[in-house]
């Protein structure tokens, strides 16, 4: 996989040369990043951000030390569940050897891979861009969910019924003998309904309300 040329990769460890090693090892495989000196301080990042259902708005992922002063990286790991941030802002623990087996437990529990330090450079990155794959297709996701239901917002009383017939499958004859309008009627509505939803075709747009 080629980089995502917009992600951003955070890091999070209280160890300066940690944070040192990773921003380098990043940047010459071009990948950006930005770091914390503690869980707390992503924390704040993240309360900076107080809507529910924020998201990144961009590819991301998150380099994450187990042990560190304060908050615990399960902690914020925690934090991140329930935001159901895990998709769009996958984690990849940092752990030290005491620490792998509460690692393989956040695994287990969504978060997407750890790395026992010390770590190998080609296995993190690799993993890095796995879960910056994941995060992209994740945001993409949501992106097409919303145009959706902008779209369906475009749609009048009318257009939703004829809509609803039409992934039925009905014809435009049973339509308009449903809805007591003219053929003609049927046809311009399915037009517009098309044409709101940016597709061709009823599959297409049976297919884009059953996502």
């Amino acid at each position: 996989m080629q980089p995502t040329q917009d992600a951003l990769v955070f890091i999070v460890d209280d160890d300066a040369g940690v944070r040192e090693a990773l921003a380098w090892l990043l940047r010459s495989r071009r990948l950006p990043s930005e770091s914390f000196t503690s869980a707390d301080a992503f924390a704040a990042f993240l309360s900076a951000r107080p809507e529910v259902d924020w998201r990144p708005t961009q590819p991301g992922c998150l380099l994450l030390d187990v042990r560190m002063p304060g908050m615990s990286g399960l902690a914020l790991f925690e934090q991140l569940i329930a935001r159901d941030l895990l998709e769009s802002l996958p984690v990849i623990f940092l752990t030290g050897h005491a620490d792998v087996p509460t690692a393989v437990d956040a695994v287990k529990r969504g978060a997407f891979d750890f790395c026992e330090k010390p770590f190998s450079d080609n296995a993190l990155v690799d993993r890095i861009e796995q879960a910056l794959q994941r995060s992209a297709a994740t945001l993409q996701s949501v992106k097409v969910k919303q145009s959706r239901q902008q779209n369906l917002a475009e749609l009048t009383e009318r257009e939703r019924d004829v809509m609803r017939l039409v992934v039925e499958g009905l014809p435009n004859k049973l339509i308009a003998d449903q809805l007591d309008i003219s053929v003609r009627t049927v046809e311009v509505h399915r037009a517009r309904v098309f044409d709101k939803m940016a597709v061709k075709s009823a599959v297409e747009l049976a297919n884009l309300l059953r996502d």
